[in-house]
């Protein structure tokens, strides 16, 4: 008589259980599985989907880059090169005035050249100009994402005449010529200030004007997503808990809105970058013998034909950081996108 089909040899049933999968229920598999269906915050899913834009990987790069070379100006410049304000008459042509040699003095001990007429060391004042640049730039950007976002998620959470006035208020910012008014204003400006005195006087005019006109942007859209945010259940049961409103602006909107801060403020300092630039060079910003892009490039403006690379180092320097500005920029705006497809 033949054994049933259901039974196995005792060969057979110590070969299958050695062979079988652990059961779903192990500590093991229970582990793993966790570790499978574990979740990821949005800051995660965003970092994740930055890493695979390799542009905005290079943008980055490039603005650490930057910054490290800002803050590092001194040890930099004492390795490579020469003091900034540091005249060197025997690398000019007494006769032309333009530099001696070829590609406006480019060699071993001048690495971008010299300027013309006095020999300063051009790569000493693009590393100096470097610290000019991003600091206006950054402390304007941070002064203008605090006001606005304060007033917009104030006029987009109370609405009524406090939202009227606000917006009444961001609209006639947004029509007043800044740049006239930045020239006119810097113009009178006395050499001492509140402690500062020269060049310090004129970056923190900058940083205030280009930053007080800069609000009214970030202020447009962080109040755009306060009136779609306040109407959220999770805000409404917070009302109904009994919080108060300071708790709900800080606990409940604030934190929904750092994505379109963030984005915003990236994109907002290489246009700080080139607002600097523009006045530097209408003469609106830092005084010499302080080194800036723009300063740069307005006294290249005599000298050109003789010596044109005294001029394309300033403008490159002033377009690669823009550049990688707004490259890092649109990488953090398509990361913190939930609807992207990137």
């Amino acid at each position: 008589m033949t054994a049933p089909l259901h039974e196995t040899s005792a060969g057979e049933s110590t070969a299958t259980a050695d062979t079988a999968p652990d059961a779903p229920g192990t500590p093991e598999n229970s582990g793993a599985a966790a570790k499978a269906i574990e979740g990821r915050s949005p800051w995660q899913i965003a970092w994740t989907r930055l890493k695979r834009d390799k542009l905005a990987l290079a943008g980055a790069f490039v603005v650490v880059f930057l910054v490290l070379v800002a803050l590092f100006a001194p040890l930099i410049v004492g390795l490579l090169g020469h003091p900034p304000d540091e005249f060197h008459e025997d690398q000019i042509d007494p006769l032309f005035g333009t530099p001696i040699g070829s590609w406006g003095g480019v060699s071993s001990d001048f690495l971008f050249g010299v300027e013309p007429v006095n020999g300063r060391d051009v790569f000493s004042r693009i590393v100096y100009g470097a610290r000019i640049s991003l600091l206006v730039a950054f402390l304007a950007a941070v002064f203008a994402v605090v006001l606005g976002t304060v007033l917009g998620i104030i006029a987009g959470y109370f609405g009524g005449w406090i939202d009227a006035v606000l917006s009444r208020v961001m609209d006639v910012m947004l029509a007043f010529p800044q740049l006239l008014f930045t020239i006119a204003l810097v113009s009178v400006l006395p050499n001492e200030l509140l402690g500062l005195d020269g060049s310090g006087v004129r970056i923190a005019a900058l940083v205030v004007v280009i930053g007080f006109f800069g609000w009214p942007y970030v202020g447009r859209i962080v109040r755009g997503q306060t009136l779609s945010l306040r109407n959220r259940e999770y805000v409404e049961a917070a009302q109904s808990l009994g919080a108060g409103r300071l708790y709900i602006l800080r606990r409940e909107l604030l934190p929904n809105l750092i994505a379109p801060i963030t984005v915003y403020a990236t994109l907002m300092i290489p246009t700080n970058i080139l607002t600097e630039a523009a006045l530097s060079f209408l003469g609106a910003g830092v005084k010499p013998p302080t080194a800036s892009w723009g300063q740069m490039l307005s006294t290249a403006i005599t000298t050109y034909e003789a010596d044109p690379l005294f001029m394309v180092i300033p403008g490159l320097a002033i377009f690669i950081t823009v550049l990688a500005f707004n490259l890092f920029g649109d990488g953090v705006r398509d990361a913190l996108d939930p609807k992207g497809s990137r």
